[in-house]
């Protein structure tokens, strides 16, 4: 949901964190919010749920109503009702499974199917960490998660919940678009799909510069 608080200049934004189970959902959401890694990691029974009041660098501020949702099936009934009020959407996938990215193609319909019709998508590469140790690692180039990503209209970056690479870019980069579309659409008057249909999307590069983007419409790079 986004609306407008009590106080003018705040508002409130429910986002999901949607993906194969085990591609680190949890573990960006607790480096983001908590500065730290969980102490006995356990898969997500569910939906989880957290909060954090961000200040845009354009529009105020933004309360951030942030779920974490279950990656296994038997969860999925759960889980897409949550969707409902939600207008942002990290699509989180393991570099290092090429599964998980495959599968992103289902949890994006699911989205578009449960969620505001106007929800923004970016789309997250998780664990570089690993890729940094050991390059043969990765199963998902950078280049074919771009195609991706432009093939469907979404952000991009990638990042690290284990070494906090892009983790505050990639939330509070969501949560700026989510703001800069409305406002467009609003100013406009046009639907977020008009928006899409016409280019507005960007693709968001991260901030290693051997995995950075290089595409013309991307949007400032991480200083993390």
């Amino acid at each position: 949901m986004f609306h407008e608080m009590e106080e003018a200049s705040v508002v409130t934004t429910s986002v999901v964190l949607v993906g194969d189970a085990t591609v680190g959902k949890t573990h960006l959401l607790s480096r983001y919010i908590k500065g730290t890694l969980p102490r006995a990691p356990t898969a997500t029974i569910g939906v989880e749920f957290a909060t954090r009041t961000v200040p845009l660098a354009v529009g105020g501020t933004v309360k951030a109503q942030i779920w974490d949702t279950a990656g296994q099936e038997r969860y999925r009934a759960i889980t897409s009702a949550h969707y409902r009020r939600a207008v942002g959407a990290l699509l989180v996938y393991d570099v290092t499974r090429r599964n998980t990215f495959l599968n992103c193609s289902k949890w994006m319909e699911e989205l578009r199917q449960n969620a505001e019709p106007d929800i923004v998508i970016l789309l997250v590469g998780n664990k570089i960490d690993l890729v940094e140790k050991d390059s043969s690692t990765r199963q998902v180039t950078t280049e074919e998660a771009t195609a991706f990503a432009k093939q469907n209209g979404l952000f991009f970056a990638e990042a690290s919940a284990v070494s906090s690479v892009n983790v505050k870019f990639i939330f509070e980069n969501l949560l700026q678009e989510i703001y800069n579309q409305r406002s467009r659409a609003q100013a406009e008057g046009k639907s977020q799909q008009e928006l899409t249909a016409q280019g507005g999307m960007k693709i968001a590069p991260h901030d290693h510069d051997r995995y950075a983007n290089n595409c013309n419409n991307e949007l400032p790079t991480c200083q993390c």
